[in-house]
């Protein structure tokens, strides 16, 4: 009997400005108020492994973007998306970040 696949959760950020990946991004997934998932991102700008096991439902991912870009000028303090997930199947949300824009979309 095969056995159900998990829902999982990853991302990927890509400073869009200096055209690096953006490593050591802290990220947080939340359900309601707890925190579910969390880590920083790699130095590829990955986060593999940011949740697994996730019940169907809606999830607030929290990009802490004031950390990353530091002392720098940036508008963007922190990003928080929130995304359905409805079906047992790998997510994931990459994200295009700069200090004036960001743009995210579902990826593969």
């Amino acid at each position: 009997m095969a056995e159900e696949p998990q829902t999982t959760l990853s991302t990927h950020v890509l400073d869009i400005v200096r055209g690096t990946p953006a490593s050591g991004l802290e990220v947080g997934l939340y359900s309601g108020d707890a925190l579910v998932g969390s880590g920083r991102t790699d130095p590829d700008g990955r986060l593999a492994g940011l949740a697994s096991g996730l019940g169907p439902g809606v999830y607030r991912l929290v990009f802490e973007t004031g950390q990353y870009f530091g002392a720098h000028g940036h508008l963007f303090r922190r990003v928080s998306l929130e995304v359905a997930l409805t079906e047992r199947r790998h997510y994931h949300v990459p994200l295009l970040l700069g200090p004036f824009s960001i743009t995210s979309y579902s990826g593969s």
